[in-house]
C-alpha cells in the first residue's frame, strides 16, 4: 500500500476526511494518514482502542512514536494517560492494551539510524519554554540528528514569521485552530509540508500543536521516493 507516499507533496487531512478502518486486532481501528507498506509499514496513523482491546505482542523495527490523545494506553511499561509521549526504539517489544479505551497518534518505522533512546514524558508535568515570538510556548519532546519533536502552544492572536522547512514539517492540531496562508485547520487536522516548503502560520483563536521537523530531507526522499 502507498498512501500519501509522495513526500514532495503537501498533504492536509482534516477531521472526517478519512474513515476509521479495522486493524488485524478486534476492537483496534485506525485512520491512516500516510503509509508505505502493508501491515509491516512505514506509517503515520490515528489509532483507536475500544474498551478492553488488546494488540498482540510485537516488535518495533525502526522505532515507534506515540502521543496519547485520550483515554489510558497500557503496556509493560505501565499506564499512559492523555498527553503521554512515548518513543519505543528499534528492538523493543510490547503487548499494548486499553481497559477503558484510548486514542493515539502513532508513527512507525521513522527513527533515524542510531536513535535508540526510550522516552516517556507526561506533557502535563513537563516544562514549557518561551518561543521565538510573543504568545508562543514550546515543550521539547525529543531531538536526534536532524529530527525534532515538540508541543507548541499558541496564545490567541499569535503570528509567526514566514519560514522555510528544512527537512519538512509535520503538524497535528491538538486543540484550537491553526492557520496559514493556505487554509484553516481545526483540532484533529494533520498537515505534512515537504522539504524546503514555506509558510507564515498564525493562530487567531489560539491552538496547541504537535510538531515534527527535519525528518523529510533529501536523503529520506531518495529512500522513499514514490
Amino acid at each position: 500500500m502507498r498512501l500519501n507516499a509522495d513526500f514532495t507533496q503537501r498533504i492536509v487531512i482534516r477531521p472526517g476526511d478519512t474513515p476509521w478502518q479495522a486493524s488485524p486486532s478486534p476492537g483496534v481501528t485506525r485512520r491512516m494518514l500516510d503509509r508505505v507498506g502493508d501491515e509491516a509499514a512505514r506509517a503515520t496513523s490515528l489509532v483507536r482502542y475500544a474498551p478492553g482491546s488488546v494488540f498482540p505482542e510485537h516488535a518495533h523495527p525502526d522505532g515507534e512514536e506515540i502521543l496519547v490523545l485520550d483515554g489510558v494506553f497500557t503496556d509493560e511499561r505501565g499506564e499512559h494517560g492523555p498527553g503521554t509521549y512515548l518513543r519505543n526504539p528499534d528492538g523493543s517489544r510490547h503487548a499494548p492494551r486499553s481497559a477503558g479505551g484510548c486514542t493515539l497518534f502513532v508513527k512507525l518505522r521513522q527513527f533515524q539510524p542510531g536513535d535508540s533512546e526510550s522516552v516517556r514524558i507526561d506533557t502535563h508535568a513537563a516544562d514549557w519554554r518561551p518561543g521565538l515570538v510573543p504568545g508562543l510556548r514550546v515543550m521539547s519532546l525529543h531531538s536526534f540528528g536532524t529530527q525534532h519533536t515538540a508541543l507548541v502552544d499558541w496564545a490567541p492572536g499569535t503570528v509567526f514569521q514566514p519560514h522555510t522547512h528544512w527537512g519538512g514539517e509535520e503538524i497535528l492540531v491538538l486543540s484550537g485552530q491553526f492557520e496559514d496562508e493556505y487554509g484553516v485547520y481545526p483540532a484533529g487536522s494533520w498537515l505534512r509540508s515537504p522539504h524546503l516548503s514555506q509558510h507564515a502560520p498564525r493562530a487567531p483563536l489560539g491552538a496547541r500543536i504537535l510538531v515534527k521537523t527535519g525528518h523529510l530531507d533529501a536523503d529520506f526522499l531518495r529512500r522513499w521516493a514514490a
